[in-house]
């Protein structure tokens, strides 16, 4: 496969690069800033004293955060918690990049593209979900085959999730993004955009890809149905605070369980709240439920497992990190040797 480097993601603007100067940002403004008196002596972040804050934003695997958040879930678990929703999805990946934020919620590969730029370190600690069809490109109706695409105006979150999507199918079909009319835009201005026909194709997951589908025509073209493991959802935590607080740690992870148990026992009011959250009528989330299968404990412990296939996340970074150098979604192949921490997975499950 040809090498390809696509200036966009290597361009000031680009994902990555907003990414590294972010982080360069917050560490300068800590060395400059003049310290006050009672600076020196607060508590510092990372401690127990602190309250940890996880971002989120609107995917269906990630909406269960909000049950925790509502029922107060992590209370009972001993941890001080502050769940913090982002309307963009790339506003959250960049805020924990930053180091503002002490975890988020974030697919592996985009936890990848920003790995070198990352505040601390990222480490995935525990798996929600994988994407099963959620993650959808969705074109207008004269558009019948990947191939349909060359020449044809896209609107796309650029170097994220369904960008990477899309990628794989144009990679499957010897195409390449260079053969597309790419015009970037957040999700759901993208979807507003391809609705409004300044678009022939889009890339989007829910609750945008409802959006997406009330243009006359519009269906279904690539979804993440098609490539099983590649897209898992994920919690990812900062490594100082891992090293500083395992035990909130561990309770946040305990806390998703939690949750999980909820929605089994309770899932009228489960459904109710994470559609509440997400903005959507509670038949509108019906729709979403088969295309985002959520991971047990065993799955977990899979997916944290050395293997030879997706389902091993090990694996799946590499053979991700691979492609998404090949494709210049990313200039090299970052260290990888600390991105998983199956402690918390493993401790929940004995």
């Amino acid at each position: 496969m040809t090498t390809l480097i696509r200036n966009h993601l290597l361009s000031p603007g680009s994902l990555f690069t907003r990414l590294v100067t972010l982080a360069a940002a917050s560490l300068l403004a800590a060395a400059c800033s003049p310290r006050s008196p009672s600076a020196t002596t607060s508590t510092a972040p990372g401690r127990s004293a602190d309250p940890i804050t996880i971002g989120y934003s609107s995917w269906a695997g990630w909406w269960p955060w909000a049950i925790a958040a509502e029922k107060e879930l992590f209370a009972k678990n001993g941890v001080a918690v502050q769940m913090k929703w982002f309307d963009g999805y790339v506003e959250s990946m960049e805020t924990m990049a930053a180091g503002q934020i002490e975890c988020n919620s974030q697919t592996l590969n985009d936890t990848i593209s920003f790995l070198p730029g990352a505040n601390g370190g990222e480490v995935v600690i525990l798996v929600n979900d994988n994407s099963t069809g959620n993650d959808q490109v969705i074109v207008d109706a004269s558009i019948t085959s990947i191939q349909d695409l060359k020449g044809k105006t896209v609107v796309i979150e650029e170097g994220v999730v369904d960008d990477f999507l899309l990628s794989l199918a144009l990679r499957d079909n010897g195409m390449t993004r260079d053969d597309l009319v790419i015009k970037g835009l957040p999700t759901d201005q993208a979807a507003a955009a391809f609705v409004a026909g300044k678009a022939d194709a889009v890339g989007a997951f829910p609750p945008f890809t409802g959006t997406a589908k009330k243009r006359d025509g519009a269906h279904v073209l690539v979804s993440s149905a098609d490539y099983p493991g590649a897209i898992p959802d994920l919690l990812v935590c900062n490594a100082d605070l891992i090293a500083e607080r395992p035990e909130a740690v561990q309770a946040i992870v305990d806390t998703w369980w939690d949750i999980r148990a909820f929605m089994n026992t309770n899932p009228e009011e489960a459904e109710a709240i994470m559609a509440r959250r997400a903005g959507v009528s509670t038949e509108e989330y019906q729709e979403y439920k088969e295309g985002t299968t959520l991971f047990s404990i065993e799955d977990n412990l899979e997916a944290f497992s050395e293997g030879a296939t997706m389902r091993s996340m090990p694996y799946a970074a590499k053979t991700m990190a691979d492609f998404m150098v090949e494709t210049g979604f990313i200039p090299e192949k970052p260290d990888m040797s600390n991105l998983f921490d199956d402690r918390f997975i493993k401790a929940s499950a004995q």
